[in-house]
């Protein structure tokens, strides 16, 4: 991984810090035509409506679809190259398997061209392959990992991040999160063997706002600089306080200190919480 920081030849580049992934084989950046498809739909928007603020399409882009299950048991695949996803912030894996099948799976740090992988209930840990996590050796570093058997991996997918297999008592795995949270899973789940490649995603700085419009971030206004009649912190001559003990919402509902989870059917699957 390499990170570059650009020369102050304008304010847009003055502070701007790239990632130039050495991980990444594919330089042309064409992805495989049988993986991809257009993305439809307007995003932050329902009916016409905005449903959700500041978020727009962005960059025309072509989304990569990601095989998260990881079922074709037994199959032997071979890694034809690793390529940039403008959808996510890790890179990607193109695998050819012995069958003809190709797909793409999330590159972890470690991951080689022509290196073979195997996706089983039991094979071994080495990184790329998958397999269920009673079969995973207890301080093993994983990512993709399911929730429900079946369902296809949903956490620890971003850039960079890894969980750590503590332990296994009966049927339940103990997670630690990168979150520091510790969280009960069925070992039937499965999950990949190794850490998310591009780990210095998170030292890059944009440098300029347009990249971020070019991401779909659409520009956020301070509620203090509003008229009193679109937000509670507006108002007032020059530039002035909140005017009121707790910060609040657009919509005059308090926004420090309240408690925002809603899934608190899963909260029997949570050992310690991130806090």
């Amino acid at each position: 991984m390499a990170l570059i920081k650009r020369k102050p030849t304008s304010p847009g580049r003055r502070f701007q810090v790239v990632n130039k992934s050495d991980e990444i084989t594919n330089k042309k950046n064409r992805p495989e035509k049988s993986l991809v498809r257009g993305k439809v739909g307007s995003v932050g928007r329902s009916n016409g409506k905005v449903s959700i603020r500041h978020r727009q399409q962005g960059a025309k882009k072509l989304f990569r679809e990601i095989d998260f299950k990881r079922q074709r048991f037994g199959i032997e695949a071979v890694v034809q190259g690793i390529e940039y996803d403008p959808n996510r912030s890790a890179n990607i894996a193109l695998l050819y398997y012995t069958d003809g099948v190709k797909s793409y799976i999330l590159a972890p740090v470690g991951l080689e061209v022509g290196q073979k992988l195997f996706s089983n209930e039991k094979t071994v840990a080495k990184v790329g392959n998958s397999m269920k996590l009673k079969n995973i050796p207890d301080g093993t570093v994983i990512h993709c990992v399911e929730l429900k058997p079946g369902k296809g991996a949903q956490i620890a997918r971003g850039a960079g991040t890894g969980i750590v297999l503590l332990s296994k008592e009966g049927k339940i795995a103990m997670l630690k999160l990168p979150s520091s949270e510790v969280k009960r899973v069925n070992l039937e789940c499965m999950a990949t063997v190794g850490q998310v490649g591009n780990v210095d995603h998170k030292n890059t700085k944009v440098g300029k706002a347009g990249r971020n419009r070019h991401k779909g971030k659409r520009p956020q206004v301070r509620g203090v600089a509003m008229h009193p009649a679109a937000h509670p912190h507006g108002g007032g001559e020059g530039r002035s306080g909140i005017g009121m003990p707790a910060p609040k919402t657009p919509w005059g509902k308090k926004t420090l200190g309240v408690k925002t989870r809603k899934r608190k059917h899963t909260d029997k699957f949570l050992v310690r919480r991130r806090k």
